[in-house]
């Protein structure tokens, strides 16, 4: 719920990098809020009480999968390839900084004392 909250709080936000986990959290509770709307709805006879949510969260669902796509080095326009982006959110984002910004995992300084010791 943290990673949905915090993408909610970064509601237009298509610079740095997001984390596999708060891209997958906030889909996977975005889905459900859906669902439960979408039942609510039907049998309150508010058909599109889901579809007003949906347009609530468009933004901030195209930010997350634009940060999603730089933290795997990439451009946020390779969501609109249709398999590829699947593929680009599921691997594992770069290790260290990159273009976009500092790796949110923080594992830039551990990638650096590496390369030092060497």
């Amino acid at each position: 719920m943290k990673y949905y909250l915090s993408v909610l709080k970064n509601y237009a936000l298509f610079t740095g990098r997001a984390r596999r986990s708060e891209f997958w959290y906030f889909s996977l509770v975005s889905f459900i809020i859906s669902m439960v709307l979408a039942f609510a709805g039907a049998s309150l006879g508010l058909p599109y009480l889901d579809s007003v949510y949906s347009l609530a969260i468009l933004l901030p669902s195209i930010a997350v999968g634009a940060r999603r796509m730089h933290d795997v080095g990439k451009s946020g326009w390779f969501m609109l390839i249709p398999i590829y982006n699947l593929i680009l959110a599921v691997t594992p984002g770069q290790a260290g900084p990159n273009e976009y910004g500092e790796d949110p995992k923080g594992a830039g300084s551990q990638v650096q004392l590496a390369e030092e010791q060497y």
